[in-house]
């Protein structure tokens, strides 16, 4: 399996603490069946976005876990104005891999009309915008048509592996279910975060897709998309949005006629 959103890399966030927790958390991953794993620290207003920092660490672990797991960079991030300036000067510096899909977090307590536009711009630039977790989001639970607006677009989304298995509460889990059952998910990823809370694992998650909408599926949404994503290759799993703004064809009876 292929995690492409997880805060693995020590002291960058609220994320690993240690190299030693990182070194846990890869064993971890490995003991589960993911091979590859992608680095993605946050850039917010709380923590900041150091490439090269980031790479030194991703190379000291990689180093310390050997081939058993290939790791790559990323960025778990957040639309603000600061983050989007730089970003159109530094297109790849955020993305998976230094490729063309970006990871993009929302806020929980607000999404602001010009998003819209936002994500627009982002394709223009030729990123691919993946929407993390938004079944644990607020606002996008409640107002899911933006996404779906978004998702007709060309954007993707990638829900958390534990909201699949109920621990971030009943909500998120009915959402991604929802949206599972719908094929508005392209990815699922561990977001983790440490040991035990928000563990780097995804098998739990990969057996109940499987057993939801079958083996295919969770195929495709744990490895199949997410390798393409990590070698900045069109998904081979993405099923047609339907635009939410279109208006329903309304059925009109055919008169009969009847002749003796």
């Amino acid at each position: 399996m292929v995690d492409i959103h997880c805060h693995i890399l020590p002291g960058m966030d609220d994320g690993a603490d240690t190299m030693e927790t990182s070194i846990q958390m890869a064993e971890m991953a490995i003991a589960d069946g993911v091979t590859h794993v992608v680095g993605t620290p946050h850039s917010n207003s709380e923590f900041k976005f150091d490439p090269e920092l980031i790479r030194r660490r991703r190379d000291e672990l990689q180093a310390a876990v050997g081939d058993r797991l290939k790791l790559a960079t990323g960025c778990d991030f957040h639309l603000n104005f600061e983050n989007l300036q730089d970003l159109q000067h530094n297109p790849h510096k955020y993305t998976i891999n230094q490729k063309n899909y970006l990871l993009v977090e929302f806020a929980d307590f607000s999404i602001p009309p010009s998003i819209d536009g936002t994500m627009h711009q982002l394709q223009l630039m030729g990123l691919s915008p993946i929407i993390t977790h938004p079944e644990r989001n607020a606002m996008l639970r409640t107002k899911p048509d933006r996404m779906y607006r978004w998702l007709h677009q060309g954007a993707y989304v990638q829900v958390t592996a534990q909201s699949l298995t109920g621990r971030f509460g009943s909500a998120a889990q009915h959402n991604a279910e929802k949206w599972l059952d719908e094929d508005r998910v392209h990815f699922v990823a561990s977001d983790a975060h440490n040991l035990k809370s928000r563990p780097l694992q995804l098998r739990a998650a990969y057996d109940v897709v499987a057993e939801r909408r079958g083996e295919e599926i969770a195929q495709a949404l744990f490895v199949d998309n997410p390798l393409a994503a990590f070698e900045g290759r069109p998904l081979p799993y993405e099923p047609e949005q339907a635009d939410p703004n279109a208006k329903p064809m309304k059925y009109r009876k055919r008169k009969r006629f009847i002749f003796f």
